[in-house]
């Protein structure tokens, strides 16, 4: 089920996506980083360039990974970043290899899924 994106009307009666819903789940120990919490309903800002699951990541870590960025994101100091092996990705309840990985253009009312098969012992 799609959420309504909240829109607005410029001067020339342009409908404008004034910013897009997402909701983020983090599970399998991977909510630790997220100040354990697993899910986080975000609004983001309107931009020229299309999101995309890569401009996500820099925005997850830029304001809601909190800690050890390193145990999320295979390079954090990376221009292009990605998760790191051992995270399962499901855009929408498909593994995102399907969907295009870090290059799928975000759509308002997605659900994004990291899921951390790493695990300590």
């Amino acid at each position: 089920m799609r959420r309504e994106s909240t829109h607005v009307l410029d001067e020339r009666k342009h409908l404008v996506i004034d910013s897009m819903n997402v909701v983020l789940e983090f599970s399998g120990g991977a909510e630790l980083l997220f100040d354990k919490k697993r899910l986080h309903q975000i609004s983001l800002p309107q931009q020229t360039e299309q999101w995309t699951v890569g401009r996500l990541l820099a925005w997850i870590k830029d304001n809601i990974l909190l800690e050890r960025p390193e145990l999320f994101l295979k390079d954090p100091a990376a221009s292009k970043l990605d998760v790191r092996p051992g995270i399962l990705v499901l855009i929408n309840e498909a593994d995102w290899e399907l969907m295009g990985q870090t290059d799928y253009a975000l759509e308002d009312g997605d659900t994004i899924a990291f899921i951390s098969t790493l695990h300590g012992g």
